[in-house]
């Protein structure tokens, strides 16, 4: 076809007819990059994005409650197909787009490819300042939309509408690629979005975006083998780059054939099954026993498809040994190269079995393999007491979790995000394929889980979604409940109710502030009283059981970790959404296990408790350390 065959279409048509025609391939497997829009219509997008949504209805439009959850759903989407395939977001100009602005961070930290299509102020300047738009005296090239430049690895304003034939090639080079992903944001001007185009033909033919497995450099390669080759105490840290790239079997054939242990940070844990001996399970401040011991002595630290967060790391304290070296196996420079690290810049499924090939009969001692199946093996004991637990009058988190990895289907998946279920799941929960557990915590959006687990529903709707909330997040987004039930995916939320922030109130607690501020009660003596009060404290009447219901779903209510177990099994018969409420003690907590978190206290006080936490504070704080 000549380059120069034109079809006339509005800015905003364009746009849907190019994003319906781009694949993506690895590995020879072909696929649609988008699997559709998501959208709430205003005046700054409904007779643009939404009148080409109602022109081509291929490209499948899906209603959603709030703009926030449906980044957080597309970004779970993103996830679950290994960033494949992802979905798009459009809203309005205003508070339609900066509700977006958190999913937008979200979806960039945990390096996931989501495009957004804010409206935008008029390119026209004559009617300004229009409904919504922020006034600048500074610019009047200035609108909410430049919020999202900082959260956004892409970021453009389509002021013209030719200027479409540009940009939408750069928004996908961003999305596809393994190590500049994140969300990509086109701001469109409401005006422009409704003006027509003659448009090249062939900007809207398929276009095909091959995801490369790069190879890492081969003398960085043979450095890093020598390393592994001296080191006596190796660890591998297992990241979200493993899965992202279908490397679980190459991990583990690499381990079988090193005995190597691993620990798994967030993203990475399902790397290995959590009943493989040399798997050590959550490593630093949310880390077991298992792992986080042989990190403290690790003389070398082995990340693959890890940045290397705060958790991970302990804040600088997990990794103790004075001589301590790092190589690292990352698609991103940026993170191959933290921690002074032989930086092994490619795809972690070529590069483990180029690392394989090259330590082709080289094994740790017998000694260190042996104990590092026996910490395996002390820990799934530990965990097996966590489960058994019978707390009264109310259940504990750990003995919920247990029946829900117990009781639930062992080809689901497990959705949770903030608060302080992450921890607790990151420590008990066993993985039985690499998708199962789903954590959002690079980000820690509270909120995320509901979006999150119809993401992933979607993604994949054969499977069984198991969703874990706690009321903190339930209340701030629980609406693509509605959504969910609209679009016939199925979810099983747990909603575990322990009257308030129980993450933050432990936090509190040690730091000296007896958890101040963090339980949902009636205020007392003129301001919110302390997590510790006593019998004058009122809980609010709140029933999230008949919340639930009000959105449609089935609602199955507990009292105790058996009827949870009974719930999930009643869960399984029923075609819709389900909401299983139970309450929790807000007090029992899962232990930490060799490990800490830098969270500064106040270095003056009045209190006790708080000059108390500032002298341990310290003495921690002495503890973390560079990596040169």
């Amino acid at each position: 076809m000549s380059a120069t065959t034109t079809v006339r279409l509005t800015m905003a048509q364009a746009v849907i007819q190019f994003l319906q025609n781009q694949y993506t391939a690895r590995d020879g497997v072909e696929q649609r990059f988008f699997a559709g829009c998501f959208g709430i219509f205003g005046h700054g997008n409904v007779a643009g994005i939404g009148q080409a949504l109602h022109q081509y209805p291929d490209f499948r439009y899906y209603q959603t409650r709030n703009e926030q959850a449906m980044v957080h759903t597309a970004a779970a989407y993103a996830k679950h197909k290994n960033r494949l395939q992802t979905l798009v977001c459009t809203t309005s100009i205003g508070p339609g787009a900066t509700n977006m602005i958190t999913g937008a961070a979200a979806a960039t930290v945990n390096r996931l490819p989501v495009l957004l299509l804010p409206g935008d102020i008029f390119a026209r300047r004559n009617v300004a300042p229009v409904l919504q738009q922020l006034e600048s005296e500074h610019s009047q090239d200035l609108s909410v939309n430049d919020c999202f430049r900082p959260v956004s690895r892409y970021w453009d304003r389509i002021n013209r509408p030719d200027q479409l034939i540009t940009a939408l090639p750069e928004a996908l080079r961003v999305l596809t690629s393994p190590a500049e992903t994140g969300a990509v944001t086109l701001c469109l001007p409401q005006d422009v979005q409704a003006e027509a185009y003659d448009y090249p033909q062939a900007l809207f033919e398929k276009r095909v975006w091959q995801i490369p497995r790069n190879r890492a450099d081969s003398q960085a390669l043979a450095r890093a083998a020598e390393w592994i080759r001296q080191a006596k105490r190796p660890l591998i840290v297992a990241g979200g780059g493993v899965k992202y790239s279908e490397a679980t079997e190459t991990l583990k054939a690499f381990v079988e054939q090193t005995g190597i242990p691993v620990g798994e940070t967030m993203a990475g844990k399902g790397s290995l099954r959590y009943d493989h001996p040399l798997c050590l399970g959550a490593v630093g401040v949310t880390g077991t026993s298992a792992a986080n011991l042989p990190a403290l002595e690790a003389d070398l630290v082995i990340g693959i498809g890890t940045r290397y967060s705060d958790f991970t790391t302990a804040s600088k304290t997990q990794f103790q040994d004075p001589a301590v070296r790092f190589i690292n196996i990352n698609v991103a420079e940026f993170d191959a190269y933290k921690h002074s690290a032989i930086p092994l810049v490619g795809d972690a499924r070529v590069t483990l079995e180029e690392l394989g090939a090259v330590l082709a009969g080289h094994q740790v001692e017998d000694s260190y393999r042996n104990r590092a199946q026996q910490l395996h093996d002390e820990w799934e004991a530990e965990v097996d007491r966590i489960y058994a637990i019978r707390n009264t009058p109310l259940p504990s988190q750990g003995e919920l979790i247990g029946a829900v990895n117990d009781q639930g289907d062992p080809a689901a998946v497990m959705v949770a995000a903030a608060g302080s279920l992450p921890g607790d799941l990151h420590k008990l929960w066993r993985a039985r394929h690499p998708r199962q557990y789903h954590l959002e915590y690079g980000y820690s959006t509270m909120g995320y889980e509901i979006a999150g687990g119809l993401g992933v529903k979607m993604a994949d709707p054969q499977r069984e979604v198991y969703v874990l909330v706690g009321d903190g997040s339930y209340l701030m987004m629980n609406a693509d409940i509605i959504t969910s039930i609209q679009e016939g995916y199925k979810l099983t939320v747990v909603l575990m109710d322990n009257r308030g922030f129980k993450s933050i109130g432990s936090l509190s607690r040690s730091v000296g502030d007896q958890g101040f501020g963090t339980r949902y009660v009636y205020p007392n003596n003129g301001g919110l009283p302390s997590d510790e009060a006593g019998d004058d404290v009122r809980d609010l009447p709140v029933d999230l059981a008949m919340n639930a219901r009000s959105l449609g779903a089935h609602v199955i209510e507990c009292e105790s970790r058996d009827d949870l177990a009974a719930a999930l099994d009643t869960a399984k018969q029923i075609d819709h959404t389900v909401v299983i409420y139970v309450p929790n003690d807000r007090y029992l907590g899962v232990p930490g296990y060799h490990s800490w978190w830098d969270v500064p206290v106040a270095e003056v006080s009045e209190s006790d408790s708080v000059r108390a936490a500032r002298e341990e504070w310290g003495e921690m704080r002495a503890k973390e350390r560079y990596f040169l």
